[in-house]
């Protein structure tokens, strides 16, 4: 994979510890070849200390993808550190807790408004103000949870993830035009703080490992990035609006 990603300039989103897939992509990028910029929302310090472990440490720009002015803002900070962008990595998800853990029912709208936003809208919102750095050729990946069906404690976080994988296929038809591709990555469940933060969790942990038919590694986000990477990159120009699975083929057998 040496210089897959040679001379391309990233944003990535949603690093926040070295087990974040989001560090996985954007390590995985420097050493093919890629400029990397790092967002960061809340504890930057935390960000820019995490980013210090990357092969080459990368600038870190505050990012509240709810924020209407950081996003305004977006590509004249993203400038200061790059001319332009090739890819965009969308690696953001938060649901409050009621809308966890089995609280389907009983989530208001309010904290099922706030995962939508964080979760689905974000990857449009996110997109549009990267835009103006983008030309043909240019390449959207996000993370998705496999949301074809219905899995237990994963509740209004995986009706968010469902619209987002929607999100992406209209995104896909209208960046087309403009050359720009869309397309999801759905991991199967990586120790990652986003996952610890979800109730239960660990349900899906053994079920996979036992019925993947390639088996899964429930703590290494390698293969997920590395299917990042293959989006971000020139070998998938016709491919848009698509789901790759990188689940050890769990999603081909089921339940």
């Amino acid at each position: 994979m040496a210089g897959l990603l040679a001379g391309k300039r990233l944003l990535v989103t949603g690093v926040i510890t070295d087990a974040s897939i989001a560090f996985s992509v954007a390590r995985l990028a420097q050493e093919n070849g890629a400029q990397v910029v790092l967002t960061g929302y809340g504890r930057l310090s935390l960000v820019e200390r995490i980013a210090r472990r990357l092969p080459e440490p990368a600038p870190v720009i505050e990012l509240d993808v709810t924020n209407a002015e950081h996003l305004a803002g977006l590509a004249d900070r993203v400038r200061e550190h790059v001319d332009g962008l090739d890819g965009v990595v969308h690696s953001i998800g938060f649901a409050p807790q009621s809308c966890l853990g089995g609280g389907f029912l009983d989530a208001g709208w309010e904290d099922v408004a706030t995962a939508l936003h964080v979760s689905t809208y974000s990857y449009k919102s996110l997109a549009m103000a990267a835009l103006p750095l983008m030309s043909p050729g240019g390449s959207v990946v996000g993370l998705t949870f496999d949301a074809s069906q219905a899995w237990p404690v994963y509740d209004w976080m995986g009706v968010a993830k469902a619209a987002l994988e929607s999100a992406s296929r209209y995104l896909a038809m209208h960046l087309g035009k403009q050359g720009i591709r869309s397309n999801l990555v759905a991991a199967g469940p990586l120790r990652t703080m986003a996952a610890k933060s979800i109730p239960g969790f660990e349900q899906f942990e053994q079920v996979w490992t036992e019925r993947a038919p390639l088996g899964w590694n429930l703590t290494d986000p390698e293969p997920t990035a590395r299917a990042c990477l293959a989006l971000l990159s020139e070998w998938f120009p016709a491919t848009t609006g698509e789901i790759v699975h990188v689940d050890g083929g769990y999603h081909s057998v089921g339940a």
